[in-house]
């Protein structure tokens, strides 16, 4: 008898021991899904040819944390009026500038800004036809393929506070022949 008990507390004890072993690994996959990393995918071609439609994305959530977005990052933020919808957008402008948008060339402060890239003038200015000053924690974001994008131009974007920013796009990790970080 004293053996069938002790084989019956050592398979107990090793049910324990795995319940134990599956519960840490699902905890510390919700803390990094919540507070690190998440996957998301590129859903049109706002952000042609930095990013196409269909590119799996890591963003990294922790890094607006403890610093601002700086100009040019890539950002990831859920639009307003659809659930589960994010976007991802290129920051353009920072808290406290003046944007326009004027014969096709972007000024920040009055000054055009200087991009690397670039693949045609803008076509229409939309909000930013007119000078935005962008509030404390505002920023103005545009996608890279700048007339086919819905971005802060848009009345249904417009700025995009940091509180909504949910992190930044930092690795492509699909379609594996354009694995790499994400610039």
């Amino acid at each position: 008898m004293r053996k069938k008990e002790k084989r019956r507390r050592s398979l107990l004890g090793e049910a324990v021991s795995w319940t134990l072993y599956i519960l840490i690994i699902l905890v510390a996959t919700f803390l990094i899904v919540r507070f690190v990393g998440q996957r998301t995918t590129v859903n049109g071609v706002s952000m042609y040819p930095t990013l196409e439609d269909g590119d799996s994305l890591i963003v990294d959530k922790i890094t607006y944390k403890f610093s601002d977005p700086q100009r040019f990052d890539i950002v990831v933020f859920p639009f307003q009026y659809q659930e589960d919808t994010y976007y991802i957008k290129r920051v353009i402008g920072l808290p406290g500038e003046t944007v326009q948008i004027s014969g096709g060339i972007i000024y920040i402060n009055g000054q055009p800004l200087q991009e690397k890239n670039l693949r045609e003038p803008i076509g229409k200015g939309g909000l930013a036809a007119d000078p935005i000053t962008l509030g404390e924690n505002e920023y103005f974001v545009l996608g890279d393929n700048r007339n086919n994008s819905s971005d802060s131009r848009e009345p249904s974007v417009g700025n995009v506070s940091k509180s909504s920013i949910i992190g930044k796009a930092r690795l492509r990790i699909w379609p594996l022949s354009r694995f790499g970080f994400v610039n």
